[in-house]
């Protein structure tokens, strides 16, 4: 099979954080995990966001943004929550720390022998020291967040200098899914991820 480019990530920016001033709630129902509020909107929060929640009792921890609700006023987590009823006297604060992308396929999944991967990332000027880009793989056909981890030799941390960067690695795994995750994000734009497997 010919090698073919795929976008991984599209135009992503730092959302600022968000302070629900009467507290944030936190359901399970089977194996949906929710974080809800009566009037603080969530909206500017998308799927594949990394969030951190402080001021709770239990749920003071990292989550990734599955779906954001119409109303804006909830989202759905992938990782488990702890079912907590909202504290109207503690300020609940949601910190956009970073994204992952979608998921696309790697060699594995179509069995190709050489497993050889080449990853673009493309970063706007003026981006923040200290922000961490990173491939990660999984051999799972059906991934939950458990499931990833970090492809070796594939992380770039920004430098905080006002010139553009491109900058690649190549990789090899026979890998079914990969994705690229941005942490410590806190200003800048990256203006794609682009991946040949």
């Amino acid at each position: 099979m010919a090698q073919t480019s795929t976008t991984l990530l599209a135009t992503k920016t730092h959302t600022a954080n968000i302070t629900v001033s009467d507290g944030a709630s936190f359901t399970v129902s089977g194996s949906e995990y929710k974080i809800s509020t009566t009037a603080t909107s969530l909206s500017a929060l998308n799927q594949y966001d990394l969030i951190t929640i402080t001021g709770t009792s239990n749920n003071n921890s990292t989550f990734t943004v599955k779906s954001v609700a119409v109303d804006g006023l909830s989202i759905v987590v992938e990782e488990v929550v702890t079912a907590e009823s909202r504290d109207d006297s503690t300020d609940t604060v949601i910190d956009h720390i970073g994204f992952v992308s979608d998921k696309t396929k790697g060699d594995g999944y179509y069995s190709q022998p050489d497993g050889v991967h080449t990853v673009v990332y493309l970063l706007a000027s003026g981006y923040p020291a200290d922000t961490v880009i990173k491939m990660q793989g999984t051999l799972a056909t059906t991934p939950t967040e458990n499931d990833w981890f970090n492809i070796s030799g594939t992380s770039f941390t920004t430098d905080g200098t006002t010139t553009i960067k491109n900058v690649s690695f190549n990789f090899t795994g026979n890998l079914v899914y990969v994705r690229v995750r941005a942490t410590a994000v806190t200003g800048g734009t990256i203006n794609s991820v682009q991946i040949n497997s």
